[in-house]
């Protein structure tokens, strides 16, 4: 079967006017399902500057027709649940023909696609994405909530989860499916390699910064460690201003380095960043992915990174140190050897081992077989 599908994207998180980079990942993968089909986007989330109960946008995005309910801010969880039942009608008869379900997020929209399988026959795959799933990020999941996303799983024809890390967990939580694990995209075009300037030493971090899951404060504890043993370096932190570590960076009285906090970046400037990076680190003490890993190999830069998430994967590979996570002593061992940990990397088969696995043609493919092989059931 080689014919083009029409595909729902049934979306939990997408980008839209309140949250305008959430789920910027499911739109990638989103636009790599639109270079074979055509795609449809429903997402429904909350507003809290709406006056009306449910206000509705309809446009193409990037080729995707992108369809988005914003709702009014409710406490009442009974009337949040009748809004969102209200929205979703709507929005569907905007969709004209569906032939394959794609699914982000179990619960709750994966209610959405049981109900269509039962009364369309409609088959869905689901992509996952939800720290939640993972034991270390101790998030609290009812029972119920459970029993359900249980049901929604089993009844999928596949569900991908985005690391072999997520995969593990999500089985250990006793969700039985036809697993595949598909990752998110990085874009080969964007992200590319550059000649770098060894004049000193320059580490950059990318995330929320977010303590509970980043561990930021484990990292400036290792910045102020390797301040008594370098001349100087610099350490980027991106992704906000980091407003609430100034007063611990005070504490620690860190010498010899500067450290800097710049807010949320274009993937333009964050190719630039990781393009004159010596190393990328990522601490987190739990990841499903880690997206900014493989961003910074297709730049040529090497990562030193916690055993989470995508990094797993990448234990192997010469570009990759994995350490332990909360392991200052070792990040502070695998900073200061650096140069003797990634001697003689090749930019360019860094670059190409990215392309190989997380380019947007080759996760478009996965999904198309998947697709396929869910109308031949």
């Amino acid at each position: 079967m080689s014919n083009k599908l029409n595909v729902l994207f049934l979306c939990g998180w997408y980008p839209s006017r309140v949250l305008p980079t959430n789920g910027d990942f499911i739109q990638r993968h989103a636009e790599a399902v639109s270079l074979k089909h055509n795609v449809t986007v429903i997402h429904i989330i909350t507003d809290q500057k709406n006056k009306k109960n449910t206000t509705y946008t309809s446009e193409v995005i990037n080729g995707i027709e992108t369809h988005i309910a914003y709702l009014k801010y409710s406490k009442n969880p009974f009337k949040k649940l009748l809004l969102f039942i209200k929205s979703f009608n709507i929005l569907i008869q905007k969709t004209a023909s569906i032939d394959i379900i794609h699914l982000n997020e179990i619960f709750p929209f994966g209610i959405f696609s049981l109900y269509l399988k039962w009364l369309k026959k409609i088959p869905y795959i689901i992509s996952e994405h939800y720290t939640g799933y993972l034991k270390s990020s101790n998030t609290k999941i009812t029972f119920w909530e459970k029993q359900i996303s249980k049901h929604i799983v089993r009844k999928s024809f596949a569900i991908c989860p985005v690391s072999n890390y997520l995969y593990k967990d999500l089985k250990d939580l006793g969700f039985k499916g036809n697993y595949e694990v598909i990752p998110n995209i990085i874009d080969t075009e964007l992200f590319i390699p550059s000649k770098k300037e060894a004049s000193f030493l320059k580490l950059i971090h990318i995330s929320s910064l977010k303590e509970e899951h980043k561990n930021i404060k484990g990292m400036l504890r290792v910045a102020k460690s390797l301040s008594k043993k370098l001349d100087y370096f610099e350490w980027n932190f991106i992704g906000n201003n980091g407003n609430q570590y100034k007063e611990y960076i005070k504490e620690l009285d860190i010498k010899n380095c500067k450290i800097s906090f710049l807010k949320h970046q274009s993937h333009s400037e964050i190719v630039h960043h990781l393009q004159k990076a010596s190393i990328c680190i990522s601490f987190s003490n739990y990841e499903t992915f880690g997206i900014v890993i493989p961003e910074a190999i297709a730049c040529g830069t090497p990562v030193i990174s916690t055993n989470t998430g995508i990094a797993l994967d990448f234990k192997n590979v010469p570009f990759c140190k994995i350490i332990p996570v909360k392991n200052e002593e070792l990040l502070l061992k695998s900073i200061l050897n650096y140069k003797t940990l990634f001697a003689d990397l090749n930019i360019t088969n860094m670059h190409t081992f990215v392309k190989q696995q997380f380019n947007k043609k080759v996760i478009s493919n996965k999904f198309s077989l998947l697709y396929y092989k869910s109308l031949k059931r």
